[in-house]
């Protein structure tokens, strides 16, 4: 079955980095894009970055651009967020995720992320 399993997060000062990891298993990851998305209390889940199948090519939203790196190693089935300059505003829970077939939405648990002094 299809899993995700995110790590990484943590509490970091404003400006600080971090480096989110979620390793997949159950489906073939070299063949599906990849996503990173974020849900902070009382707000709706918004994407933050993807990834192509193949990592030739990146998208980001527009709070994050310059800040935050979205990348993949197939070799090992994980896709990665880097994150830099964070700011309170990226206070999150962030989920990675896979449209599995095209059709399901898989999402891991999550990793929480907290920016603060």
């Amino acid at each position: 079955q299809v899993q995700l399993v995110e790590s990484g997060g943590g509490l970091v000062q404003p400006g600080g980095s971090l480096r989110l990891s979620c390793v997949a298993s159950g489906f073939t990851f070299s063949s599906y894009g990849m996503k990173w998305y974020r849900q902070a209390p009382g707000k709706m889940r918004e994407l933050v970055a993807s990834i192509t199948s193949g990592g030739e090519s990146t998208s980001y939203a527009e709070s994050v651009k310059g800040r935050f790196t979205i990348s993949r190693d197939n070799a090992k089935n994980t896709v990665y967020l880097q994150m830099n300059s964070l700011k309170p505003e990226d206070t999150a829970l962030y989920y990675c995720n896979v449209k599995y077939l095209g059709i399901a939405n898989y999402w891991g648990q999550g990793t929480q992320v907290t920016v603060s002094s």
